[in-house]
């Protein structure tokens, strides 16, 4: 589960934000770019995790930032 999603623009004119949130108990960072790509860049997720994690951080976006 992700708690304290916070994400705020990289630059005020162009698409793309910065991400964090908590997941299983590790603080991690990523920049979610306007392709729907994710880059993680601190506490990447195992690979296990990760479909699952890109799935909910989607939702997460259109969420908070397309709608």
């Amino acid at each position: 589960m992700i708690t304290h999603f916070q994400w705020a623009p990289l630059h005020k004119d162009l698409p793309g934000w910065k991400i964090s949130f908590y997941f299983n108990k590790k603080a991690v960072q990523a920049l979610y770019h306007k392709d729907g790509s994710i880059e993680w860049t601190a506490n990447p997720p195992s690979e296990t995790d990760e479909t699952k994690l890109k799935s909910m951080v989607h939702d997460l976006m259109i969420f908070h930032v397309y709608e």
